[in-house]
Formats: structure tokens, C-alpha cells, sequence
């Protein structure tokens, strides 16, 4: 058996095959002490890599060795503290015939050597959105410049055999032809007149008339001697790199800052908006985010204000999606932005305003957008914002809605407004 061991290095000196093979063969491992991580880090740090061990015993291959055989027993002087049939963890010090007490010690509880495993920011976000999808996600034309694409741009007479312009060619040489035989054509003409004239004059026989036909005979040959096509003729398909228009989005974050919202509920709201606009960067190159706070009015702010001010009031939920949808068709109802609204709210609303609300969304904000998620964040059964919600996800595929009990619940309810469909 033959066997080719790939050691080309990448610019950073690390062989770029083997870490990937690497990732393919422990990747249960790596998703679940990336799972791991996440529970452990806050979202504003989410964008960024991991340092992930691996237990020692998870990287051994299995092997075959003598063991002692048969049934025996072995008592240990001074035990107070076992029983028969159960297990006797390791020495702290990571004694044992296979132990070389090199390497990291690892968190799992055993005391074993562990593989630290550097992860970097795309392949920690790769493994965390690996199952995730931008549902109804439209690339389109925008006026934002930051990609190019190559294009066709007229002929050029240098290129590659490959990109040769037949019909450009063909005519060029023809154009060759007629320019360079057009004085010889006249010369031509003009000695077949003379021909005819001395025929008639001085017989075929003639030394004039033959002298003529001599004459007609080179310069008929000089015509043909023309090239039918040179490398003068040959064109070639030129291509040039021009500005590309790259895609877009604008990400509406809506939330309740009323008297039932309390401070954990709007905590967890930010961590969820968070969550998608990290998740929206992965798509789009450049992304607007709008941030809009409401009681019983709404107001437009900067992500500071939207965060972290105290202003509170009662709750008139109609007054944001008024808002958003002025701000759409100001700003954004030009075809050239793909449009996500993510709505967060305890659900506790005015009874005559939540009717209010599902016709906006119904008619003008929903048909605009991309996709909208209204999670609502309460412990106890769904409010009457929920229950006239309810009414649009028969109608509409692009409006989506989660419940929210606790901060617990962000990512699960995440992946089941984002997961893939199945075609």
C-alpha cells in the first residue's frame, strides 16, 4: 500500500488539508464544545474565534492489547469510600501507563490531557449557523460599489488563441484585402480597356496585345499574392473587471420599552436582535440597521438610546409599525434593499390597537419585506397582540413568530425562525 502524505503549508505555515480533514473527522466534538462556548460568552462577543479542547480519550485510536484475563478480585487496604463495581477516577496527576504529563490539562472532570484546538472566527460561525438559512433572500442590484465582475468591452489584436473573435476577424481581413487590391484592381481595369482597344486595332496577334496580357498576368498575380488573412487581421474578445453592485439589507429592530416590559424582558430582546443582526453580516455586505422604540409613541433613535434609555409609558403598539413603515417608503421602497423586521414585545397591548396592527403588517409592511419575526417575550399564556398575529401566518410565508420565556430560550427559538426548509 502506497500512502501520500500532503505537508504543502499555506502562507501561515499550517497545511491547510490536514486541519480540515481534522475538522471532519471530530466535528461532533468541535460542534459540541463550540455549543459549549456559546452558553458561555455573551453575543457581543459571538463574532469572534474559540480555543476549544478536545479530551485526550476522544483523539485515542482503538487498539488491541493482552489484558490479565479471567475473573479476579483485589482488595485495597484502607477503603472506606468504594464499593464493589464502582469506577476509581484517575490520580490528579494523570498517572497511568499511557499518561506523559505533557499537553494542557483538560475541564472535563477526569483529570486527562487535552488537545487545544484554535478555532478561527469564520469556521466558529460556520459551525454555529451551519444548519441556519436566510429565508425569501433576494440579491439585488444596489448602488453601493465594493465587488467587481469581469465583462466583455469591445476587441483588442493581443490575446490568447481562446478568445478569438472569428467574424471580427474575417472581417477585418477582408477590409485588408479590398484596401491593399484596390489599386491593383484599377491598374487592372485599366489595362483591359487598353486590351480591348489595341484587339481592335492591331489584331490578337499583336506584340502590343500581348505585351498587355503579360502586363494584366502580373498584376492579377500581385492580387493574388495578397495574404487572405494576416496576424494584422486577428481580433480578440477583450474583458475588463467594472464595479459590481453588491447586495444590501436593512434590519428594523422593534421593541416594547412600555411598563410591562421589565428590564430582563428588554435584556433579553437586545441579546436577540443581536443574535440577527450578526447573523444578517454573514449575507450582506453592508447592512442599515433602524432602531425604533415605542409605548405609547414611537420613536426613531441611535443604538445607545435604543439600548439603554429609561423613557417608559404605556403601550400603543401600531405607533412603531407606523413608523417603520413611513421609514420604508422614505428610505427604502426603491427595489434596492432586501428588508428584515424583527418585532419584540410582551405581548400586552391595547385591545383596539392589536387589530390595528395585524392590518399593517398586513398590507404595508409585510409585502415589503424580506422577512419579519415577532417574538414575544412572556412566561404566561400568549397576549392579544399574539392572537391577532396568529391570523397572518396562514397568509403570508415571509412573517414568522417564536415565544421567548428566557434567555435560555434566544438560540432555540433563533434556529427554529432561521432553519433551512427542505425543498
Amino acid at each position: 500500500m502506497v500512502r501520500i502524505i500532503d505537508r504543502r503549508f499555506d502562507s501561515k505555515h499550517k497545511s491547510t488539508v490536514n486541519r480540515q480533514r481534522f475538522m471532519r473527522r471530530f466535528k461532533q466534538q468541535i460542534r459540541k464544545a463550540v455549543s459549549e462556548a456559546i452558553h458561555g460568552r455573551s453575543i457581543r462577543d459571538l463574532d469572534n474565534g474559540e480555543e476549544v479542547s478536545i479530551p485526550a480519550r476522544d483523539l485515542s485510536e482503538p487498539i488491541l492489547h493482552q489484558g490479565r484475563g479471567g475473573i479476579w478480585e483485589q482488595v485495597f487496604s484502607g477503603n472506606d469510600q468504594f464499593s464493589a463495581g464502582d469506577l476509581i477516577n484517575r490520580p490528579l496527576g494523570g498517572g497511568g501507563s499511557g499518561g506523559g504529563g505533557k499537553g494542557k490539562a483538560g475541564n472535563e472532570g477526569e483529570h486527562e490531557d487535552a488537545f487545544v484546538f484554535q478555532l478561527s472566527r469564520e469556521e466558529f460561525l460556520e459551525l454555529f449557523f451551519e444548519d441556519l438559512e436566510l429565508p425569501h433572500l433576494i440579491r439585488t442590484q444596489l448602488a453601493r460599489v465594493t465587488d467587481y465582475k469581469t465583462q466583455r468591452a469591445g476587441f483588442t489584436s493581443d490575446g490568447v488563441p481562446a478568445n478569438i473573435n472569428i467574424v471580427r476577424s474575417m472581417r477585418g481581413a477582408l477590409g485588408r484585402r479590398l484596401a491593399l487590391g484596390s489599386p491593383y484592381n484599377a491598374r487592372l481595369r485599366e489595362l483591359q480597356r487598353e486590351l480591348d482597344d489595341a484587339i481592335a486595332m492591331f489584331g490578337e496577334d499583336s506584340d502590343e496585345v500581348r505585351e498587355l496580357r503579360d502586363e494584366i498576368g502580373k498584376v492579377r498575380a500581385k492580387i493574388d499574392n495578397i495574404p487572405f488573412i494576416d496576424s494584422f487581421d486577428l481580433r480578440y474578445n477583450n474583458r475588463i473587471k467594472v464595479p459590481q453592485p453588491t447586495t444590501q439589507a436593512v434590519m428594523f429592530c422593534v421593541m416594547d420599552v412600555s411598563g410591562s416590559m421589565d428590564e430582563e424582558r428588554k435584556s433579553t430582546a437586545k441579546r436577540f436582535f443581536m443574535l440577527l443582526h450578526l447573523f444578517l453580516t454573514r449575507t450582506y455586505e453592508h447592512i442599515d440597521v433602524v432602531f425604533i422604540r415605542h409605548h405609547t409613541v414611537a420613536k426613531e433613535t441611535d443604538e445607545d438610546e435604543f439600548f439603554h434609555s429609561r423613557e417608559s409609558g404605556g403601550t400603543v403598539v401600531s405607533s412603531a409599525l407606523v413608523l417603520m413603515r413611513d421609514i420604508i417608503r422614505e428610505r427604502y421602497a426603491n427595489g434596492q434593499w432586501n428588508i428584515y423586521g424583527a418585532q419584540a414585545s410582551d405581548g400586552d397591548n391595547w385591545d383596539n390597537d392589536s387589530p390595528i396592527c395585524r392590518k399593517l403588517l398586513d398590507s404595508d409592511i409585510l409585502p415589503w419585506c424580506q422577512y419579519f419575526a415577532y417574538i414575544e417575550i412572556t412566561s404566561g399564556e400568549p397576549q392579544n397582540l399574539w392572537r391577532e398575529y396568529e391570523k397572518l401566518c396562514g397568509t403570508h410565508d415571509n412573517f414568522a413568530m417564536q415565544h421567548i420565556e428566557s434567555p435560555a430560550d434566544i438560540y432555540p427559538v433563533f434556529r427554529e425562525l432561521f432553519k433551512k426548509t427542505i425543498a
